[in-house]
């Protein structure tokens, strides 16, 4: 049977060409970029050109770019380096984050280290702004913000724009997880008012097990991993020269169609929600992702009118059916208390009915909604 992947918000299929330079750079470039030999020397020369790159493309200084295992090690260094090396001693946030977010907050607030506030959320999605510049206004110092560009489950897209001149406004650190923008949106880190941002290669058709970190300089942001001096001494071990030009590569092909890619996007996510719409009358779309204008093109969260007993099965039967897409966030999949997001934004009685997430590539297709559609409502009316 073929697949029908409409799972990319979970992980992305990695690019022909990208394989292609990995496995060029496993067999000519294998050297330690640690070490001063000429075999050492090509492979940091890889390291190097590929931070250059992606500095580049951000508006950022190549020293601003940290390379890292992924956006939940990216996190995790900015949440705890930052109450442990710059005495952050207050953080806001909200309860809709990500877990790589929300589980080192919860532990430094367990620990003792932190006090946690968590912003009003409206239900589209969004932080209450109002209630952020409260939190702010009331916390004296010592504070830092971590919200999340855009929603890995429903799509909202927060402006960070508008967030992160709030937080100079009341003196405040502001670190976003844009796991799920960067390779997607045309993002100049470097010129917006962010410290810390995050992003994971394999939610842009690269490779798992590499993402960076972008720490703004004179932060004075340390290092979570201790053992080297790699990445200037901001995380030790040595760094997968092939996974970083994978990364690269995977960089390089999102910008040089994503002007086209967006509009396909656009385009293919308006025609999933009519199509919902017309065969399934009271389909609603969680947050705000029917609204192109304040949610990701790549992201639909549907909660269909469906009984009990078939929601129970539905992941189940569109598996069978060769459709993969996802109840909430793949990290939520087998868990018995559900979408931590849908149980925020939701009411009891909303949340009773089942909610799939359907995120695109610009590899699908309208034929492949068709299908997601047909075997949707044969499901429910049988």
């Amino acid at each position: 049977m073929e697949l029908i992947y409409l799972d990319n918000a979970a992980t992305t299929p990695i690019f022909p060409d990208v394989i292609d330079a990995m496995h060029q750079t496993m067999k000519e470039h294998f050297g330690n970029p640690s070490s001063v030999h000429a075999a050492g020397r090509s492979a940091k020369a890889k390291v190097e050109s590929a931070r250059k790159y992606i500095a580049g493309q951000l508006g950022t200084l190549p020293k601003e770019i940290i390379f890292t295992s992924g956006g939940t090690e990216g996190d995790n260094t900015v949440l705890q380096c930052a109450v442990h090396h710059l005495g952050i001693k207050h953080i806001i946030s909200s309860p809709i984050e990500h877990h790589a977010v929300l589980h080192p907050l919860e532990h430094l607030e367990a620990q003792g280290f932190i006090t946690l506030h968590m912003v009003k959320v409206l239900s589209n999605g969004l932080p209450d702004m109002s209630d952020l510049e409260r939190l702010l206004s009331d916390i004296p110092a010592n504070k830092l913000v971590s919200l999340m560009h855009i929603n890995n489950e429903v799509g909202t897209v927060l402006d960070i724009e508008e967030v992160g001149n709030l937080c100079r406004k009341y003196e405040a650190l502001f670190h976003s997880d844009t796991v799920q923008s960067i390779g997607h949106f045309p993002m100049r880190l470097g010129e917006l008012p962010i410290d810390f941002a995050v992003a994971a290669a394999h939610k842009f058709h690269g490779p798992k097990g590499v993402g960076f970190l972008y720490v703004r300089k004179q932060t004075g942001l340390g290092a979570l991993l201790l053992g080297g001096a790699q990445e200037r001494g901001m995380r030790a071990g040595t760094e997968p020269v092939h996974n970083i030009v994978g990364m690269e590569m995977a960089l390089r092909l999102c910008y040089e169609t994503m002007e086209a890619d967006t509009d396909k996007l656009k385009a293919l996510k308006t025609y999933c929600i009519e199509k919902l719409q017309n065969a399934l009358p009271g389909t609603a779309f969680n947050g705000a992702c029917s609204d192109l204008n304040s949610s990701t093109h790549t992201i639909v969260n549907a909660r269909l009118p469906m009984n009990e007993k078939k929601a129970q099965l539905l992941a189940f039967h569109l598996d069978l059916q060769g459709i993969c897409c996802s109840k909430g966030s793949a990290c939520q999949s087998g868990s018995e208390s559900g979408s931590h997001v849908l149980n925020v934004l939701l009411t009891p009685e909303e949340n009773i009915r089942p909610s799939l997430r359907i995120s695109f590539s610009p590899e699908n297709t309208k034929a492949e909604i068709e299908k997601l559609v047909d075997i949707l409502e044969a499901y429910v009316n049988s």
